[in-house]
């Protein structure tokens, strides 16, 4: 794969610039569609990395439960009566069963339903049905499948690939970035989950960059700068800062701050307490030697104190108006704001033209709130709005899969603005090897 042209970084980071590239970089066409590629990713990929299953408020109290699909097998998230999470994959070791179908709260066991073996919340054997049929069968030698299991901030990650590295080794460096955004004090009001007829790196390329915004998205042109937004490429992760607040430099007559106040509301007036189809009306005054991002950090943080009781003061103009979205291998974005924290993830459905889109909605609380039940639901694209934006970005992916089955289309042509769809393929050579 061609070589993205650097800047000088410091050691362990490779900042990449928009447009740094000598050539257009290629990649096979075939890696979307193709059913043999597809079955190398379930062994190399979803089989041995870390993968995002659900919230801490999932599986909150001991014996909670929640099954994470991904391609033809499924893990169990489980919260042990010792309070430990741990993960095992959900097969029945009698004839392979899938254990649980749903998510399940305060079990006491794991019991497959096909022939009632079961086993303890820690993985132990502890019950066989007509046992004597089976001869000289030791509980301590049939433990149900481990994977690892970890969180970070409010995420629960698993791998099914029981020695694998740590999570916050594979993470590194974000942990550390996102430090100041204080994550754990967020906590999931949804996981919803769309099945769309797209390969899962389709939808999540949608998620890598922001070259497509002037062709999705163009209500966002008054309020973002969609050129001028840097990106940082690691070894397998990668990360956009992206300022809000400011108008596009692609609008060649620039803005005026009430056009970039109604782009503003329209794109998302709900940080501002302004739901969507809103009239913004005046733009709010602007104090001498402040700016319109500013006066709209103030008003998030108003927001925040009045309906939420949320004190937000400690975030600045910069950390409220400026997104940091990062890319984390291999199907992950996760999009950060001072009052703000929301998750996409792609999985692979059953061909390499079917997979999932999961989003996940945070609510920013007072440190040392109590977990909630999220709404967790398998949904129809365009049944539920999840506003202006993704539902573009829901709207536009079939259409944008489809594409990729033309048989004179043999390599995609990407430029290094696409920088992170390119990180992605370069970690799945490495993987794939």
């Amino acid at each position: 794969m061609t070589e993205l042209f650097v800047d000088d970084a410091p050691v362990g980071e490779t900042i990449v610039s928009v447009g740094q590239v000598a050539s257009p970089v290629k990649v096979d066409a075939s890696r979307y569609t193709d059913p043999e590629w597809a079955a190398i990713e379930a062994e190399k990929v979803w089989g041995a990395t870390w993968q995002l299953a659900c919230s801490l408020d999932h599986v909150k109290n001991p014996g909670d439960v929640f099954v994470y699909e991904v391609g033809s097998f499924s893990m169990l998230i489980v919260h042990g009566r010792d309070g430990v999470l741990r993960a095992f994959q959900n097969a029945c070791l009698h004839r392979g069963s899938e254990i649980c179908e749903s998510h399940q709260q305060g079990l006491t066991e794991l019991r497959c339903p096909f022939h009632r073996w079961s086993w303890d919340l820690e993985g132990r054997l502890r019950e066989v049905p007509s046992r004597k049929g089976f001869g000289a069968l030791r509980n301590d030698e049939l433990p149900l499948i481990a994977g690892r299991v970890d969180t970070w901030g409010p995420m629960v990650f698993v791998n099914p690939d029981a020695d694998a590295k740590p999570l916050h080794d594979f993470l590194a460096p974000v942990p550390a970035e996102t430090a100041w955004a204080d994550l754990d004090d967020f906590r999931c009001k949804a996981l919803l989950s769309i099945p769309v007829k797209a390969n899962w790196k389709t939808i999540i390329d949608g998620f890598s960059e922001t070259y497509h915004v002037q062709g999705i998205h163009p209500e966002m042109l008054r309020m973002v700068d969609d050129v001028n937004s840097p990106q940082v490429i690691w070894e397998r992760h990668g990360r956009l800062r992206q300022p809000y607040g400011v108008a596009s430099p692609r609008l060649r007559g620039g803005a005026t701050d009430q056009e970039i106040w109604e782009g503003f509301v329209e794109v998302m007036g709900g940080r501002v307490g302004l739901g969507e189809g809103s009239d913004a009306g005046e733009c709010p005054p602007i104090p001498d030697g402040a700016t319109l991002r500013d006066v709209l950090a103030e008003m998030i943080r108003d927001h925040f104190r009045e309906t939420e009781g949320v004190d937000l003061s400690r975030f600045g103009t910069e950390q409220m108006m400026t997104m940091e979205q990062y890319n984390l291998f291999p199907n992950i974005t996760v999009l950060i704001f001072g009052d703000l924290l929301q998750v996409v993830a792609a999985r692979p459905g059953a061909t390499p033209d079917d997979g999932y889109m999961d989003v996940m909605a945070f609510d920013r609380v007072e440190p040392g709130s109590p977990r909630r039940d999220p709404v967790t639901a398998e949904i129809e694209a365009g049944s539920y709005s999840m506003g202006l934006v993704v539902d573009q970005d829901i709207a536009n992916v079939e259409r944008a899969h489809r594409g990729l089955h033309a048989p004179g289309l043999t390599h995609l042509t990407l430029s290094g603005e696409e920088c992170r769809i390119i990180n992605l393929h370069r970690n799945l050579d490495r993987v794939t090897e």
